[in-house]
């Protein structure tokens, strides 16, 4: 029964974690500037309608997870078009603009270094002042010239690099097997989350009929 009860428990919690997912989406996508809530609790905000592969978006992912754990927190806004911008479109082909004003929104939750990549260019702040070297670093870098998603995507990641090499840091590309057996676990704790459900829904219907 404890067993029984805990992957209810466990039903349940997933359950709970995909309506909020949702939920985060949509106050976003209603928010006046949509990257501002995402990059609250996470390193990267990537476009809502750009079509990214998962290799893309977990590469960088996965340099900024290495680049914090290395001492060089980062966060990431990827902006391909003025969608991205809620209720700030007007600031879209302004990068440095866009980097201040959604460093910003978010200083009370952030004060490191802020990347924005958009197609025609990078925008880079910081609350307590950039380094001379990392604002120069990015205004050396060619603008990537495109909307496409694992392009601006890459692009990024190049930034990612470029500021990274600057503080002395070699940042690991997370390799492709391991993604996928991340993937393979999910998909197969998602299994059995989904039996755990089946067989306790059969468990109940089955008490149902011998108390009847």
């Amino acid at each position: 029964m404890t067993r029984l009860y805990a992957a209810l428990l466990a039903v349940l919690a997933a359950a709970v974690a995909v309506i909020a997912a949702a939920l985060l989406v949509q106050s976003a996508l209603a928010d006046g500037d949509p990257a501002s809530d995402y990059l609250i609790s996470q390193q990267v905000f990537l476009p809502f309608n750009a079509k990214i592969s998962t290799a893309a978006a977990g590469e960088l992912t996965g340099l900024l997870a290495d680049s914090k754990q290395k001492g060089f927190p980062l966060k990431v806004a990827v902006i391909s078009s003025r969608y991205d911008l809620g209720a700030v479109p007007s600031l879209f082909g302004k990068p440095q603009s866009y980097a201040s004003f959604l460093g910003q929104e978010d200083y009370y939750f952030f004060k490191d270094e802020l990347l924005v990549v958009m197609p025609n260019g990078y925008g880079l702040y910081k609350h307590a002042g950039l380094p001379a070297a990392d604002k120069a670093a990015i205004k050396a870098l060619p603008a990537p010239g495109t909307a496409k998603g694992d392009q601006l995507v890459a692009a990024a990641v190049h930034a990612v690099r470029v500021l990274a090499a600057r503080h002395g840091l070699t940042l690991a590309a997370p390799s492709n097997r391991k993604s996928s057996r991340s993937w393979d676990r999910i998909e197969i704790a998602a299994g059995v989350l989904a039996l755990c459900a089946l067989a306790i829904g059969a468990r109940l219907v089955l008490r149902r009929r011998e108390r009847r």
